[in-house]
């Protein structure tokens, strides 16, 4: 059974950059797709950013486009979601997923088989 572990959130300023980590243990991402998804405070769950296993295609939200980055490091069985100028709307916990959604479900929530407890990142203005 794969186990996912985020780190990196923290409280920032707006159009601070913030770098989040998702490590995973009992498993590597080699064979995964990865998700990035959030929650803000108060509303529903959404994705962020995705990357595909062949090709290493990425996907991205957006209000995220241009400002976030995902990447993967297999060697280490970690996804790193990187966040430049973010803004008081980003406010949300942060949860990284793996699994292998069919390509029209890399964006949703159910398409994924692991599911980390997320970190929290905090924008203030």
């Amino acid at each position: 059974q794969v186990q996912l572990v985020e780190s990196g959130g923290r409280m920032v300023q707006a159009g601070d950059s913030l770098r989040l980590s998702c490590v995973a243990s009992g498993g590597t991402f080699k064979d995964y797709d990865v998700g990035w998804f959030r929650q803000p405070p108060g509303k529903e769950r959404e994705f962020v950013a995705a990357h595909r296993r062949s090709g290493g295609y990425t996907y991205y939200s957006d209000s995220v486009k241009g400002r976030f980055t995902i990447s993967k490091d297999n060697t280490k069985s970690t996804v790193m979601l990187q966040m430049n100028s973010l803004k008081p709307e980003d406010t949300a916990v942060y949860f990284c997923a793996g699994g292998v959604p069919i390509l029209s479900a890399i964006r949703t929530w159910g398409g994924y088989r692991f599911w980390g407890q997320g970190t929290q990142v905090t924008v203030s203005s």
